[in-house]
């Protein structure tokens, strides 16, 4: 499959629920919050949200990185975005749209990337990967976030784990190191998948 097919068939799976998003999953913005607490990013900072949907980080992320730092959302999908919008999310920063593989930013020019749900929606791991260590300075942090567990979100979508899952330790662990971080944190309980990786120099 074409990468641009896959743009096409995950914007238009966003699309479809953009509207029901916040009904369904809005319960989990203490979730967000508390794992923005935990990456570390300093006062000041830039923080990028890749993937941002309704753009459920950028209030945790806007009161970490304080006034005068920076924070900015990337989703390819319109309709998600407009529900940001909507729900006054651009206060707390900047919403664009834009494909996670290719981001309009300078390269080392992010302390944080906060990801929430992304690999799961990748087509290719190594190339996601690669572009956000790119928008990273050495010593950045990559928080890759989901408020359920690998386990219980596999269970409640039917499906049964794999070895191979980019998200289970071990491809993880060598998929970072291939594209230049360094996994330092792994977090998959029940109730949030949770791993941190640090930008190499």
């Amino acid at each position: 499959m074409s990468d641009k097919r896959d743009l096409a068939e995950t914007r238009a799976f966003f699309a479809e629920r953009a509207g029901t998003w916040e009904t369904k999953y809005g319960h989990d913005l203490p979730a967000y919050a508390a794992a923005v607490a935990e990456t570390g990013v300093r006062t000041g900072g830039v923080a990028i949200d890749v993937g941002c949907g309704t753009a459920r980080a950028l209030p945790a992320l806007r009161d970490a990185v304080g006034p005068a730092g920076t924070v900015i959302g990337f989703d390819i999908t319109d309709e998600m975005l407009a529900v940001a919008r909507s729900l006054g999310r651009r206060a707390y920063g900047l919403l664009v749209l834009a494909d996670a593989n290719h981001l309009p930013l300078a390269t080392g020019c992010a302390d944080l990337v906060f990801a929430a749900g992304l690999l799961g929606h990748a087509s290719d791991v190594d190339t996601l990967l690669t572009e956000l260590a790119r928008i990273a300075r050495p010593g950045a942090h990559l928080t890759l976030f989901h408020p359920t567990g690998r386990a219980a979100l596999a269970a409640r979508r039917g499906r049964a784990l794999t070895p191979d899952d980019p998200r289970a330790q071990g491809p993880l662990h060598t998929a970072l190191n291939r594209t230049g971080w360094s996994l330092d944190r792994y977090d998959d309980a029940e109730h949030r998948f949770y791993a941190r990786a640090t930008r190499a120099d």
